[in-house]
């Protein structure tokens, strides 16, 4: 079993920046790809960003390409989102997610252990 913990989401103003931070236990998490999705209210969930397991390779989705960052600190067992020019459009819950691959992978689906979630509201 793995679990996977979030936090770091709250409140920004439009144009301000937050970090998301995902700390996993329970396998070996250096081994594994780490990705980001978001769900808006009443929108499906959205693929955010996602890397491989040494973090060497990373993959975003074009609504936050240029202004998101992942990365991984395998030592702490961490994968951060560095959330940059923040628009309202970015409010959703984020979630983590752990896929048993090493490769980078986009498909909700294929992902094996979820967090649950970390609110992020962008005011105008």
């Amino acid at each position: 079993q793995v679990q996977l913990v979030e936090s770091g989401g709250g409140l920004a103003q439009a144009g301000g920046s937050l970090t998301l931070s995902c700390a996993a236990s329970g396998r070996t998490f250096s081994n594994y790809g780490m990705g980001w999705f978001r769900q808006a209210p009443g929108k499906k969930r959205e693929f955010v960003a996602a890397l491989r397991y040494r973090g060497r390779s990373t993959y975003y989705g074009d609504s936050v390409k240029g202004r998101f960052i992942i990365s991984r600190d395998n030592a702490k067992n961490t994968v951060y989102l560095q959330m940059n020019s923040l628009k309202p459009e970015d409010t959703a819950v984020y979630y983590c997610a752990l896929v048993l691959s090493s490769w980078i992978v986009t498909t909700e689906r294929e992902y094996d252990y979820w967090g649950q979630g970390t609110q992020v509201t962008v005011s105008s």
